[in-house]
């Protein structure tokens, strides 16, 4: 391995520029027309020696010669672009050819930009210090992400804090609540102690849900697949809001494909979309009418629908209510967090899927969620909801 000249330790106020030219001489040019720039110019007379220093410390420009002996400027070229590590060092072809199809060649390698032979020195300090501009706005760019990543990090870490905080003085409220529930006492008493529990429960959903997200942001949750009873799931779910429905004056329905249904998917999670989602409908929905949860098929999707009878969704905003901590409409008699609808599309995505809001008919809305369908509960058999869409 032969270097002409090799200072490889690069300074911080110093760029380091790379000249890989098999000819001594427009090494001697280069340096000439570069000599009043603030530069560290590291030489090298063929591909193999940068390519062995390239492994331990990375130039901030590279001007590569493409005529050269062995690997030449053009594979050079495509090596370091396809190369992770390398790839967005900038690269300045210098070049003797003036075809159109080789300044092509030179491109399709992945070249950020071509000089001509003879060189002429304002040009090659207009496209050196151009390229240098846009990598020191790349390097900041990559400063700002990496920053960015700390501090979801942080934030998940401190989401974890606070969540165990939470977590032990709302334990002691749902044990103290089964306590006295055992115990005994009139029915009054009883019915304010049950509702004591039910918004404990909620309080310690929302609660996940705000570590949920943040791991969802951070792309630190990791899904737990199995196999999902779609019909087994609403049954869970209806049990557990029919009796808030009756106590709202509300009638609850479901509807359910002749045969069960099956997705892929973290049955946990789901089951919390579904939570959300029937919750904000009986939020909104006004005594006396109706909410459904349904399951349908079509083609290769599973389909999940919560429609209510309520105020609806204005069109403008039924982008917006799936943002973190963005409400739709504010109503005073109803606590909104803006977190439920967020939370619920981050997971349908997680799981390959779609969720939208649309209108129901004659009023109120219809969530729609649309999920890939477990491949091994295909079958040919027609299935009859599928007309219903």
């Amino acid at each position: 391995m032969e270097l002409l000249q090799a200072d490889l330790m690069t300074t911080p106020t110093m760029p380091n520029l790379w000249v890989v030219d098999d000819e001594e001489n427009n090494l001697t040019v280069v340096e000439l027309l570069l000599t009043q720039a603030n530069y560290e110019l590291s030489y090298f007379n063929s591909a193999m020696p940068m390519l062995e220093a390239i492994q331990h410390n990375l130039p901030d420009l590279i001007l590569l010669d493409v005529m050269m002996p062995g690997i030449d400027g053009i594979e050079l070229c495509r090596r370091l672009k396809q190369d992770a590590r390398t790839k967005h060092v900038p690269i300045i072809m210098v070049t003797a050819l003036s075809s159109r199809e080789d300044l092509a060649r030179c491109l399709d390698a992945g070249a950020d930009d071509f000089i001509s032979k003879p060189l002429n020195g304002l040009e090659l300090r207009a496209r050196v210090k151009s390229l240098l501009r846009i990598k020191r706005q790349y390097d900041e760019l990559q400063t700002l992400v990496h920053l960015r990543d700390e501090m979801l990090n942080l934030r998940v870490d401190l989401s974890n804090m606070v969540i165990h905080d939470l977590r032990n003085p709302l334990a002691n409220i749902l044990l103290s609540c089964q306590i006295m529930q055992m115990r005994g006492m009139d029915d009054r008493n009883m019915k304010k102690i049950q509702q004591i529990e039910y918004s404990g429960h909620r309080l310690e959903s929302m609660i996940d849900s705000l570590l949920v997200t943040a791991k969802l942001e951070s792309g630190k949750l990791a899904l737990q697949p199995d196999t999902v009873n779609l019909h087994q799931l609403i049954a869970q779910v209806m049990q557990e809001f029919r009796a808030i429905a009756e106590q709202q004056t509300v009638n609850l329905v479901q509807e359910l494909t002749p045969a069960p249904l099956y997705v892929q998917g973290d049955a946990t999670l789901l089951r919390r979309v579904l939570d959300n989602l029937l919750s904000n409908a009986l939020k909104f929905a006004p005594a006396e009418s109706e909410v459904t949860l349904a399951v349908l098929s079509h083609d290769q999707h599973v389909i999940l629908q919560v429609r209510d009878q309520g105020k609806g969704v204005q069109p403008e905003l039924r982008e917006q209510i799936f943002s973190k901590f963005e409400i739709g409409q504010h109503l005073p008699q109803v606590k909104q967090m803006g977190l439920g609808l967020a939370f619920c599309k981050m997971v349908v995505e997680a799981h390959e899927g779609q969720i939208q809001v649309e209108d129901n008919q004659p009023k109120g809305c219809v969530f729609t969620i649309r999920l890939p369908r477990d491949h091994d509960d295909m079958t040919n058999q027609a299935d009859p909801a599928a007309e219903m869409l």
